[in-house]
């Protein structure tokens, strides 16, 4: 009984803040609460972080209905413009069609710390939204605002080392999404001088990471991740700087998925390397591959992918059956080192045949490797695939070991960027021959 009652309390209270939460929305896009936007922006961002879960979805329903744009006047306006295109009918279109949503977040954003409560918000918005898909337009706003307010113009790139401060050290630390640093040890060894990591700073969020990349300087386009990452190794002599590999990017914010940044600061970092260490000529990745064994485990009509030559879908078909048939139907078992290395050879090459099958032709459709999206449409040519080149347990259970080099050739990053954007892949020689 006394629970109920208390849980009864809470929802009473979480009722309560959220009319007063919507009283502030409203007042905040007043003339008047355009005045003192600031105190009122304040309270508003209180209130929100401390709504319960429940009064938190019930927010952004909220906005979502109760702050969108007026369809008959949207409709009058686009009457107008059709009947008579003159650039007013096209500005009182635009005015009307925006949801005064985001002049409120706007609004949020001048305060002080609003930007980080805006990103915070829409951490919150995307957890929610599989579940609440009539979400969609109000992320599709938060999106086109945080695009524009973290346009790379805005950010600075920052080196990262040693001696930077220890709170932003233990940000990459705690950051680091695709190979875990294992402790100071180990993120000492990252900083190395024949290692480089370099961050994304937005002025509104000075102390706060948006996204970095991790970079070793090696005489080889290197083929195993476990070599760059240890932490027991030596410094290399700079006289060996050949190759740049990209071998980590990390995204800081959650609230930021979606707003490009990644590709900006690796073409940022490889001009700051070209001109810190001249004898660099190659800038290339030691990528992941995380779709792929899934991909793998699914039936699916290769051949009906576009651009697909029916022998090219045969051949992938009859390496899937020949790669299946050798680890007993039991696509687990590829998760596993010694598993791998007992494959037989024909085995091998079967494995190494679907994966370039999907990152060559699986890549520009839906259900493509994000990681490979990333970097075709950043510029990027497939370069190299290697097999056993992530053995860890993420990278097993992920793309049964194999990891790719994508080549970053800045001559050419626009070019393949532009062939990317019409279905097509760059690749080279080394990787198309599998097929």
């Amino acid at each position: 009984m006394l629970d109920e009652l208390k849980s009864a309390a809470r929802r009473m209270g979480g009722d309560y803040a959220l009319r007063s939460l919507m009283t502030d929305c409203r007042r905040l896009l007043s003339e008047r609460g355009e005045a003192n936007s600031v105190a009122i922006a304040r309270t508003l961002v209180a209130r929100f972080d401390s709504l319960p879960a429940e009064q938190q979805s019930s927010f952004f329903d909220k906005l979502a209905s109760e702050f969108s744009p007026d369809p008959q006047a949207v409709l009058d306006s686009a009457l107008a413009y059709a009947e008579k295109p003159t650039a007013d009918n096209l500005i009182r279109l635009t005015e009307r069609a925006e949801p005064p949503r985001q002049e409120l977040l706007r609004r949020i954003n001048r305060t002080p710390g609003g930007t980080e409560a805006v990103v915070r918000m829409r951490r919150a918005l995307l957890d929610r939204l599989p579940k609440q898909p009539g979400l969609k337009a109000l992320e599709a706003d938060l999106l086109h605002l945080l695009s524009s307010w973290f346009n790379p113009g805005f950010l600075e790139m920052r080196k990262v080392d040693w001696n930077s401060p220890a709170q932003l050290l233990e940000k990459l630390i705690r950051h680091e999404a695709v190979h875990q640093i294992d402790g100071w040890d180990d993120l000492r060894r990252r900083l190395l001088p024949d290692r480089r990591c370099f961050a994304f700073f937005h002025p509104q969020l000075p102390d706060e990471p948006l996204i970095f990349v991790e970079v070793a300087l090696v005489p080889d386009m290197p083929a195993a991740v476990a070599p760059l990452i240890d932490k027991t190794s030596p410094s290399a002599d700079p006289d060996t700087y050949k190759v740049a590999t990209f071998y980590s990017i990390s995204n800081c914010q959650p609230g930021l998925k979606g707003v490009s940044l990644g590709n900006f600061l690796i073409k940022r970092v490889a001009d700051e390397l070209k001109r810190e260490v001249p004898q660099l000529r190659t800038f290339c990745t030691l990528s992941p591959i995380p779709g792929f064994a899934g991909w793998l485990a699914k039936d699916g009509d290769w051949a009906a992918l576009p651009g697909v030559k029916k022998p090219v879908a045969e051949r992938a078909l009859e390496a899937r059956i020949q790669l299946k048939e050798a680890c007993g139907g039991d696509w687990s078992k590829l998760a596993s080192a010694p598993a791998l290395q007992a494959l037989p050879a024909e085995a091998q090459r079967a494995l190494q045949r679907l994966c370039a099958f999907y990152l060559v032709h699986q890549t520009p459709q839906p259900g493509g490797d994000p990681v490979a999206r990333f970097h075709l449409d950043n510029g990027a040519r497939l370069e190299r695939l290697n097999p056993m080149g992530n053995l860890s347990k993420p990278g097993l259970k992920q793309s049964f070991g194999m990891m790719v080099n994508y080549l970053y050739d800045l001559s050419r990053v626009e070019a393949h960027h532009e062939a990317f954007t019409q279905g097509e892949i760059a690749a080279a020689r080394a990787v198309t021959s599998l097929l």
